[in-house]
């Protein structure tokens, strides 16, 4: 059971990192998603994974599931549906004014060749 979770999260991370480093904004998006579903299971396994045992300590019971990974699994679920509403309205807006979706990030070695080519171009 450990290794088919383990290997979920591996996945699921696998997945997120390679969608996130695309130059699209859509893709980005999913990839967050998608890492937020690895952390949240990786959570939510973190508590144990056990069936049948009690939620809490109780008399006359030895071991138990710890509440604390759910709790913070549920809360993490409700952020990320927040955060996902927001990058999706960021992302549109963008598209909007843009039209476009893609995710220019400016290369500094191409400035420095620029300024290289337009001082050599001045002497």
């Amino acid at each position: 059971m450990e290794m088919l979770v383990a290997s979920a999260i591996g996945m699921l991370t696998a997945g997120g990192v390679y969608l996130i480093l695309r130059l699209r904004a859509f893709p980005v998006i999913l990839g967050l998603a998608l890492l937020s579903y690895a952390v949240n299971v990786f959570i939510f396994a973190s508590g144990r994974l056990a069936t049948n045992m009690a939620p809490i300590l109780q008399d006359g019971v030895e071991s138990y599931t710890d509440p604390l990974p759910q709790a913070l699994v549920l809360t993490a679920i409700v952020i990320s549906f927040g955060m996902t509403a927001v990058l999706v309205m960021v992302s549109l807006g963008a598209y909007l004014e843009r039209e476009s979706d893609e995710i220019n990030v400016p290369d500094p070695d191409r400035d420095l060749d620029e300024e290289r080519n337009e001082a050599e171009a001045g002497q």
